[in-house]
């Protein structure tokens, strides 16, 4: 990637240097948002991480755009078209392993489709191939490291302690590869672990009685990049992509929470860090504003009664 740029800034008569892809620790990073001579830096990661750039840039009157956590919500309402919605919910939980940021995270069910749209899923997960992501078929692959591998392990022992029921899954792959199984869990909204993000194919089921109490929902965790519902209630949808509605960046309707956003303004609030990546946001925020005023003529008429001779 970095070579095929570098030519075409050089074709142009750019400095092939102007795109550079570097691999390593926490040092680069650090020493990208310390540097002076950086006036924007753009984060993409969690939001602990987010929040250490953001103090550091801030602390030499730098700017930074931050991407960031995602803990996103799809609700499915009593009307919705439940095969669209069990689609939806199995392409973005599963996809990429749960390692997306716009990853759904939490599946927030009407209780009167509940039971009807976990018997969808857990069908439908149990059809899911584990594999090389690469061959044809495969829609599970590997978490990236060992250590997303051990923190799914932790984080499948912290939802049981409390009080989580594992409907399928919630058991890391033996063998060669970071491979876990694609897990749906059974939980209260107020657990704690529900308000984290756990970076892996981990699902929370989520039951819940009225509109208002899923957007309640919805909002109550510290991340807000994505969310969605299912309804075909008109409503409903100018209640939820309205002030007293979804409180996230992106704020869908009948689709997922992810695959959707290509050429907006991709990005969140809160926790996720506020920015906006893709779409005129984006460049905006790479410019430099500035507010010009230019006198064509002889005459200042500004300064009222002096007599300059």
């Amino acid at each position: 990637m970095t070579k095929l740029v570098a030519e075409v800034l050089e074709k142009n008569n750019l400095p092939g240097a102007i795109f550079t892809a570097m691999c390593g620790g926490a040092e680069i990073g650090e020493a990208i948002a310390k540097d002076t001579r950086i006036p924007l830096v753009s984060f993409t990661g969690s939001s602990k991480v987010g929040l250490k750039v953001q103090q550091t840039v801030s602390a030499r009157s730098g700017k930074t755009l931050l991407e960031l956590s995602g803990n996103n919500a799809i609700i499915v309402m009593e009307d919705a078209d439940i095969q669209l919605a069990a689609r939806s919910v199995l392409f973005a939980a599963v996809g990429t392993a749960g390692q997306r940021c716009t990853t759904c995270r939490r599946l927030l069910l009407h209780e009167r489709v509940y039971d009807k749209v976990l018997e969808q899923l857990l069908t439908s997960y149990k059809q899911v191939k584990i594999g090389d992501p690469l061959e044809k078929g495969t829609l599970l692959g590997p978490l990236h490291t060992p250590e997303s591998k051990k923190n799914f392990e932790k984080g499948i022992e912290v939802i049981k302690s409390q009080g989580g029921k594992i409907l399928t899954g919630g058991k890391a792959i033996e063998g060669e590869g970071n491979f876990v199984e694609p897990t749906i869990i059974e939980i209260s909204s107020d657990a704690s672990v529900v308000k984290e993000e756990l970076f892996a194919p981990v699902l929370y089921a989520l039951k819940f009685k009225s509109f208002e109490e899923a957007v309640a929902i919805n909002n109550s965790v510290p991340q807000g990049l994505s969310s969605s519902i299912f309804t075909r209630n008109p409503e409903n949808i100018f209640k939820w992509i309205g002030p007293m509605g979804s409180d996230c960046g992106i704020v869908n309707v009948n689709i997922p929470t992810n695959g959707a956003e290509i050429g907006g303004a991709f990005g969140g609030e809160k926790a996720t860090g506020g920015g906006r990546e893709a779409g005129s946001d984006s460049w905006k925020q790479y410019m430099r504003r500035s507010t010009c005023t230019i006198n064509y003529g002889n005459e200042l008429p500004l300064a009222q009664g002096i007599n300059f001779g």
